[in-house]
Formats: structure tokens, sequence, C-alpha cells
């Protein structure tokens, strides 16, 4: 089968799918033949020229807040009207901000309620609300991205490698209470070129590259390319983890 044929008939839902990975992956899963669903948090006009630049037909833009589960409650009846099916959901939705590990007061219980929120119980809710569709056709999955800083403690802050710490185990605790019908992966990207995290300029990223063993930063392709493969080569896992980060975990 060729790849253009891979994922053809299926429906991917990327929520955060204006972002630098979620483009990426909304990309690939369109040129392997699937119709995507776009969710974005804001910016319509954005993730419908996201939509407009899809190889084949059938995409749409559809706007989730994953921190109100009405919204997203919402984005899957929408979903499901149109598409009619939902056979991958990929979590990439999430926010962080940088806050030095030795900071205690700078870390206050604003931020870190919003951490929490948007990283883990925002990607529960939005498997709750499309589990009863993924398991539909026995063939679901789900992939959450999450990160190297859930294991490796080093990230933008202490509660962002907490929460995300939580999605691992989230993701392993759903594999197991949604087989076989629902298989479910986490993608861990390390440092990705993005803006993902505010504040980090030019000289932190050449910083970054230098201390990886591959000596380049993680490309939002590369983490989309993982979350590809979870829908078309590793067919026979589930509940378990990819890293994409050059060996920078070493």
């Amino acid at each position: 089968m060729r790849l253009s044929d891979a994922l053809k008939g299926k429906v991917a839902v990327v929520a955060g799918g204006s972002g630098g990975i979620g483009r990426e992956a909304c990309r690939l899963f369109a040129e392997a033949g699937a119709r995507v669903v776009v969710g974005y948090r804001s910016g319509k006009e954005t993730a419908e020229a996201i939509v407009a630049a899809l190889p084949g037909e059938g995409h749409v833009a559809l706007p989730v807040s994953i921190e109100d589960s009405s919204s997203i409650n919402a984005f899957r009846d929408r979903t499901l009207e149109t598409l009619d099916r939902a056979d991958i959901l990929v979590n990439t939705a999430g926010v962080t901000s940088p806050v030095a590990h030795g900071d205690l007061e700078g870390l206050t219980d604003e931020l870190i309620d919003q951490i929490f929120v948007n990283n883990w119980r925002g990607v529960f809710s939005t498997v709750r609300a499309f589990a009863p569709a993924l398991k539909a056709h026995r063939d679901g999955l789900i992939v959450n991205v999450s990160s190297i800083a859930a294991f490796t403690g080093i990230g933008s802050n202490i509660a962002y490698c907490g929460a995300k710490a939580g999605l691992d185990i989230m993701t392993n605790s759903l594999a197991r209470a949604l087989a076989p019908d629902i298989r479910v992966m986490a993608v861990s990207p390390g440092v990705v070129d993005t803006e993902f995290v505010p504040g980090r300029g030019q000289e932190f990223k050449e910083k970054a590259a230098a201390a990886t063993p591959l000596k380049r930063l993680t490309t939002p392709t590369d983490v989309a390319e993982a979350i590809l493969a979870c829908a078309t080569h590793l067919k026979f896992s589930t509940g378990t983890r990819i890293v994409v980060d050059g060996g920078r975990h070493l």
C-alpha cells in the first residue's frame, strides 16, 4: 500500500492543529489519505488557511478550548456531524511559561492550575469525549504529545514536567483501559524549534542544539512523522512513548 493510501477513509482529529507540531501532523495525515479536523483555540483564519493548503478533500477547521469540557464536547459533536466518524485523535494542544526550577515563588498557584488544566485535564476531557467514536470501528488511535521533561525533570518549569509525567501515566492507563478497540501512544519531543515556550530566542536554541548529540533541535516535522508512524507503521504498539529528541535526554 502506498503511503498516500495508508489512511484512506480515516478521519484524523488534531487538537492544537494550528500550532507548529499540529500543523505538520495535519499535513502528513492528509498526505496519507485521511480527512483532517484542524482543532484550533483561536485564529480562525490561520486554521482555515491550513485546511485550504491540505491535499485531498473533506478537511475542516473547528474551534475548541481544551480548558472547557463543554467546548470539547461541542467540538466532538461538530466533528461527527460534519465527517460522521473519528478514527485518530492527536492531543498536541498545551501551554507553558518559563520559570526557573529554583524559583518556587515564581511558580504561582494560578500558573500551576493553568498548566495542569491545559496539559492534563484538557487531554483527558478530549479523550473522554471522543472515546465512543474511536471505539466504533474497533481500530481507534490516540496520540498524546508529551515531552522528555516528563522523565528528565528538565523543562520550562516544574509544573510542566509534572503535567507531562502525568500525561505519560495517563497514556499507560488508557492503553490498558481502552484496549483492544483503541491504541494509546505518546510522542515525546525534546526542545522543538517553535515559539511554544515564550522568551526562548536564538541564543537559547543554539545552545540547546549544541548540547544535543545529533546537534540540532527537534523540528515539528520530526514530531509529526513520529505521530504518523503510530498510525501507519506501529500498529502493534500501545501504552508506550516514542522519544523524538536527537538524544537530548542522554
